[in-house]
């Protein structure tokens, strides 16, 4: 690390307080009025985090001050001292200073988890070679590690030829359920449907259309998800001999009518399939919340 060195935007001056080799401190006045401080912290040979502590002449936290506190800090850790990454925790309740570090380019990469009485962290970090925040790609860049994301499904509807409907018995949970799986990122809803049979069923199928895109409220402690239902067509009931089933996964595979459904399957391929069999089902639909 490097002590004793000053950085300044204008008024905005960082005075070093303490140097070694795991740390460097500065406090932040404008305008000769103290402010707060920063620090840097030696996590790896080339990794360092940054932590700060930012306020207004009320001892508000000052989003504009630690903006241009943490771009000097960014900017000295990658440049100066050529570190190529730099990190953040910063409370998940703290919109300033995570959206202040947002735009002095730091992305969000997850969040650390914490005891019920302390507040849970967002992990934030900058890449020495990341595009400027201020350029078109970082700033894309920063939206994508920041926006929310929803966990897609893809299920498929497969019957025989007298209306049965294939569900299968899960390792995971006692209830069946419709074939299918959680869609990968980057993948197509109907593309990963045929994966995901592929690789638990041993079979390969034609996705004939979309029924409809179910969501999924959050339950017994998952997170709320978009189902996309597809038409697998009508195949033999003998089909199911041929399947070479993911033991890590799948029990087994059976084809049930209405009461084998509401005796075995999920509450919300139950629901689904209810609503399927009464007709009209619309191409979007909310399952109930209760």
């Amino acid at each position: 690390m490097t002590a004793g060195l000053v950085l300044s935007d204008g008024d905005l001056v960082l005075e070093p307080t303490t140097g070694n080799e795991e740390f460097d401190g500065w406090s932040v006045t404008i305008d000769g009025a103290r402010r707060g401080t920063i620090a840097l912290r030696r996590e790896s040979r080339s990794t360092v985090s940054v932590r700060w502590n930012v306020v207004d002449d009320a001892g508000h936290a000052d989003m504009m001050a630690a903006i241009r506190t943490l771009r000097l800090v960014v900017d000295h850790a990658l440049g100066t001292l050529g570190n190529t990454r730099i990190e953040a925790r910063v409370s998940v309740d703290d919109e300033t200073n995570v959206r202040a570090a947002s735009i002095c380019g730091l992305r969000r990469e997850g969040i650390l988890r914490a005891p019920a009485d302390e507040p849970d962290r967002a992990l934030m970090a900058r890449l020495v070679d990341d595009p400027p925040a201020t350029s078109r790609e970082g700033f894309i860049a920063l939206l994508n590690a920041g926006l929310p994301t929803k966990r897609v499904i893809a299920q498929g509807l497969l019957t025989d030829r007298d209306g049965r409907v294939l569900l299968c018995r899960l390792t995971y949970k006692p209830e069946w359920d419709l074939p299918g799986g959680v869609v990968e990122v980057g993948e197509a809803p109907a593309e990963g449907l045929v994966r995901e049979l592929e690789e638990e069923l041993g079979i390969t199928v034609t996705v004939r259309g979309l029924i409809t895109v179910n969501w999924l409220p959050a339950w017994r402690g998952w997170d709320d998800a978009c189902v996309f239902l597809f038409d697998l067509g009508v195949v033999e009931a003998s089909i199911t001999e041929s399947m070479r089933l993911q033991a890590t996964e799948i029990v087994g595979v059976e084809w049930c009518d209405p009461a084998a459904i509401d005796a075995n399957a999920t509450a919300a391929s139950q629901e689904l399939l209810t609503a399927l069999r009464a007709g009209g089902l619309p191409p979007y639909r909310e399952a109930p919340t209760d």
